[in-house]
């Protein structure tokens, strides 16, 4: 029986792990590619004073926007791509505990009867004021 548990186990971890690779890692390498481009400094220049709102670089744009489009995962696969600070990653990784997978989560709350506008505007408005809080207590620290 313990050896059963143990087979299983294994078999749904690597389950898991195979699935979540089929996400990180082709954004790991999507935006380790556009790193080497003009597009991400393009990005940059164009987020930078977005993203100065919550303390963060102008790449950290790329994150957020997988993180909220896509799902979590996508999101740690461009964070392990782009050099940021241990600030930089707790101000969005606060930021998207709040707005992750906007499209998926916010299809299922409609399901449910919520609405689908007010959910989007808590979520997305606790993101930013949690990004401009923990961004700006953070440079205090």
């Amino acid at each position: 029986m313990f050896a059963n548990s143990i087979k299983i186990g294994f078999k749904k971890g690597m389950e898991t792990t195979w699935m979540l690779a089929k996400v990180i890692i082709p954004v790991y390498f999507v935006v380790t590619f556009i790193q080497y481009t003009p597009v991400i400094d393009w990005i940059a220049e164009v987020f930078t004073p977005l993203m100065a709102i919550f303390n963060l670089p102008g790449e950290a744009a790329i994150i957020l926007v997988l993180g909220n489009v896509l799902n979590l995962y996508a999101a740690v696969g461009a964070i392990s791509a782009i050099s940021l600070t241990s600030l930089e990653i707790t101000v969005i990784s606060i930021m998207l505990s709040f707005s992750h997978s906007l499209l998926v989560e916010t299809a299922v709350t409609k399901k449910l009867g919520v609405s689908a506008t007010k959910v989007v505007l808590i979520r997305v408005g606790l993101a930013i004021a949690g990004g401009i809080v923990i961004g700006r207590v953070g440079m205090l620290l």
